[in-house]
């Protein structure tokens, strides 16, 4: 099942269900699929894949710069589930240029797609090119950019002509006061720099704390234009999201 038509028939029929339920439809399809673990949706989904196999596949991005904090809540997480987590990491020789000829804080000035894409989007692409599907803990109300997030769609930023990859969104109807409803009362490992005021958490640099009523992505690349606040690795052109 990887052409869009099925995966547009799989999406309608999940829209309605639980994360859980979907994950395990998820695994009755594919049972390799890998989740992508940065964050707390992410934990969440690990912490209910843990219930249905007894050892999910989960893959996290070192970009080389994330907080000391966030190395410690990977490890705490590795521990906890007792996981053979997947670290990836970005071609040394890329970021190397990068540096060399603009420093360490370009993205200050040029912006953070190009740093994102070394340092996050391209250790993805190379991973999922031998893939048919991936889980991401996506959520709608997370950004403007996610309003239309689905909860299975071909992932367009991937897919080739030859062969689709399948993303699924499991926790796309979530808000955010349910994911931590599920982190408090489960007692799920979190990231300590939530306890801060850091929300969205991505690399040292790129992400801070937030205020009281400012949206969880305000955090993030702070200095750019507020309504996109995407790296890349779940950016689509807004004609692709539609189609899907």
């Amino acid at each position: 099942m990887a052409n869009k038509t099925d995966i547009d028939t799989l999406n309608a029929e999940l829209q309605d269900e639980e994360p859980k339920a979907i994950l395990a439809r998820i695994y009755s399809l594919y049972p390799g699929a890998a989740i992508s673990f940065s964050g707390a949706e992410d934990v969440v989904l690990i912490d209910m894949a843990s219930k249905l196999t007894d050892k999910p596949r989960v893959m996290t991005i070192d970009t080389g710069r994330l907080h000391p904090q966030t190395y410690r809540y990977i490890e705490k997480v590795r521990e906890h589930y007792d996981l053979e987590l997947e670290l990836l990491y970005p071609e040394q020789a890329s970021v190397a240029r990068l540096v060399q000829s603009k420093g360490l804080f370009s993205f200050y000035v040029d912006g953070h797609e190009e740093c994102c894409h070394l340092r996050k989007v391209a250790p993805l692409q190379r991973k999922l090119a031998g893939e048919d599907a991936w889980i991401t803990g996506q959520r709608r109300d997370q950004s403007p950019s996610r309003t239309a997030v689905p909860v299975a769609q071909i992932d367009a930023s991937l897919s080739t002509a030859d062969h689709s990859i399948v993303k699924f969104n499991p926790l796309a109807n979530w808000s955010s006061a349910q994911v931590w409803s599920y982190i408090r009362l489960l007692e799920v490992p979190y990231n300590e720099l939530h306890d801060a005021g850091f929300i969205s958490i991505g690399c040292e640099p790129c992400t801070r704390a937030i205020g009281p009523n400012q949206h969880e992505r305000e955090g993030r690349w702070w200095w750019e234009e507020e309504t996109i606040k995407e790296c890349g690795l779940h950016w689509q052109k807004p004609s692709d999201a539609q189609a899907d």
